[in-house]
């Protein structure tokens, strides 16, 4: 029977060297990703949020209100009745919010006031992503 043979030191170096210089070049690209996954689905979360005002408007034949909290990363849904659901969209996802508007609402119609569009900024890192409400109250990305 052989003896076991061990590696030496400079083939463990070689090994960790081409290691750091994968991760080297796989790192920024992951964190990109990661980013631009952040991005988009705090974007469609937006765009469900203001669905969700316009289909509870239709529904209840209200006014109801979505407002954008810009420095708590924040989106508030306010329906009469039924008070307001909070989604913290920078604690969730690690965004940051900017608005062309603080707020919208969506009248008994389902039509939008106050939108004008309305253009919201989801950023983080380098990727931007824009979600625009138009004066009826259409969303789009």
């Amino acid at each position: 029977m052989r003896p076991a043979r061990a590696n030496t030191l400079p083939e463990l170096l070689i090994a960790l060297t081409l290691v750091a210089v994968i991760m080297a070049l796989a790192v920024p690209h992951m964190a990109a990703s990661l980013d631009r996954a952040a991005a988009h689905s705090a974007s469609q979360e937006i765009e469900s949020i203001f669905a969700a005002a316009r289909s509870e408007a239709l529904a209840r034949h209200c006014t109801v209100w979505v407002v954008i909290d810009s420095a708590g990363a924040a989106i508030h849904l306010r329906v009469p009745g039924r008070g307001t659901r909070t989604r913290l969209l920078g604690s969730v996802y690690g965004v940051v919010l900017s608005a062309t508007r603080d707020s919208m609402s969506y009248d008994g119609r389902g039509l939008g006031r106050g939108a004008a569009n309305l253009t919201v900024i989801v950023a983080r890192g380098l990727v931007r992503d824009t979600v625009v409400v138009s004066r009826l109250g259409r969303v789009r990305r």
